[in-house]
């Protein structure tokens, strides 16, 4: 009986085009914000923030941004990784190369490096769709992995081909213990995050939508294919470039091109589509999803007797079948079901 819409009536028009018309919505979203940042500080342990907070807001960041263009646009890539490791090599270089380079200016453009890297190999969305498209992003991947690793100025001379960035500091502010690590890319994914939700309800958003459902209709009423697709292209990839960014920068601090493999893009097309594909908070749900699983089935295979090996074997055989139990009963993720409960949740005690 608190979930209801009903009287929450809407006298003006920017009361209509709220992000969260329903009052409930709001002050829970509110309430998680604020606990995110007052609560969760003085109460998680160093490995909570170190396994699994700062992990999940990374890669919730890049998970958001590949739900713009697979989820929202309906362009499928498999160059995400290749993306998040230009964002962390071109940040790496603007802040070593640059004298009094600011962190978070060199991890911004850093995602506009990757920006520019998505419009360039997005290119042959405008002719290729489907399986073909999927190929040709995949190239990015391998083509970064070949570059950071064989092009020696990328990692400024490094005989390993390995960087590293110690001591980072914004505005006077030393990060250095991992409740300050959580609260700076915390920060980042709010300020994205809603970013991203107003793109989404506004023109481009639809007109990312459009060609998702119909790119011929789309282009018969007026929307450039042209234009779509690479905005789509490059908000996607500006978003995970700055969360290579900060995967490098904060949660790795040394890494080396094999932190950005192809495996790490396709963590981030299972998270979507787990999460629920055209879905800002199926993004936190996929993400929430792929970075507590595996640590509940190891610590729930090795509790059962089982050896080390055979829980991460059992660790993939859950998310392949995961996968394939969504695709299948709820193509549209957890998201979905998040959006039945609260239905549900209207009409209760009253049957539906």
């Amino acid at each position: 009986m608190l979930y209801r819409e009903n009287g929450q009536f809407k006298t003006s028009y920017a009361a209509d085009q709220q992000i969260f018309p329903i009052a409930q919505d709001r002050y829970l979203i509110l309430a998680l914000v604020l606990a995110a940042f007052v609560v969760v500080p003085g109460l998680a342990s160093e490995y909570l923030f170190r396994a699994v907070l700062i992990p999940f807001l990374i890669l919730s960041l890049a998970a958001l941004g590949l739900n713009v263009l697979v989820g929202y646009c309906g362009q499928i890539s498999l160059g995400t990784g290749g993306f998040m490791a230009v964002g962390a090599y071109a940040a790496y270089n603007f802040l070593v190369r640059v004298d009094g380079m600011p962190v978070i200016a060199a991890i911004l453009l850093g995602g506009a490096c990757a920006m520019v890297v998505g419009v360039l190999f997005g290119i042959p969305s405008l002719r290729i769709k489907g399986l073909y498209l999927a190929v040709a992003t995949l190239a990015a991947q391998f083509f970064t992995d070949w570059a950071f690793l064989r092009i020696k100025w990328f990692t400024n001379d490094s005989a390993s081909g390995s960087v590293s960035v110690a001591g980072l500091n914004v505005l006077g502010w030393t990060i250095d213990t991992p409740a300050e690590k959580y609260l700076f890319c915390l920060a980042f994914v709010v300020v994205f995050a809603l970013v991203a939700k107003n793109l989404v309800r506004s023109h481009i958003g639809r007109e990312w939508m459009a060609m998702r459902d119909m790119d011929v209709a789309a282009s018969v009423i007026g929307i450039r294919p042209v234009y779509a697709k690479l905005t789509a292209f490059a908000v996607s990839s500006f978003f995970v470039g700055v969360a290579g960014a900060l995967w490098g920068f904060v949660h790795l601090g040394s890494w080396e091109p094999a932190a950005f493999s192809i495996d790490r893009s396709f963590q981030l097309l299972f998270m979507v589509i787990i999460g629920g594909l055209g879905s800002i908070m199926g993004s936190f749900f996929g993400a929430a999803f792929i970075v507590v699983m595996p640590i509940v089935l190891d610590n729930l295979t090795v509790a059962l007797g089982f050896s080390t090996a055979l829980a991460s074997h059992l660790t993939f055989m859950v998310f392949g079948a995961l996968i394939v139990f969504f695709l299948i009963v709820e193509p549209h993720g957890l998201a979905r079901l998040w959006s039945i409960g609260k239905e549900k949740l209207r009409l209760w005690p009253f049957p539906h």
